[in-house]
């Protein structure tokens, strides 16, 4: 029975941690380029896009398309590298095992 207390006090510290990590993923940004750095997204490690900050240069009213795909691409690489970040900062508590439903 001893053992299985422990088990169930580490469960709980774990659960804290991942709690505070989340918090403090929510204020850690990661940015997502695309086009040689002419649209830029900050997205949040919650996956949140912050800002979105584009050049003038990729404007080009008669390849609108062109934009469209540059925002898609940033955003997309912001999300995948804040799920990155988040994924690791989570294997450090976890150890590296697969929680299913955590990320």
């Amino acid at each position: 029975m001893k053992g299985m207390n422990e088990l169930v006090r580490q469960a709980q510290v774990m659960q804290k941690k991942m709690a505070k990590l989340q918090e403090d993923l929510q204020e850690r940004t990661v940015e997502g380029t695309a086009g040689g750095g002419m649209v830029v997204a900050v997205v949040s490690g919650s996956n949140e896009l912050k800002s979105l900050t584009i050049d003038k240069t990729a404007v080009d009213p008669n390849d609108v398309e062109m934009l469209q795909d540059l925002v898609l691409s940033a955003v997309n690489d912001g999300i995948k590298k804040a799920k990155a970040m988040m994924e690791a900062e989570m294997g450090q508590i976890t150890g590296g095992i697969k929680v299913p439903g955590l990320f």
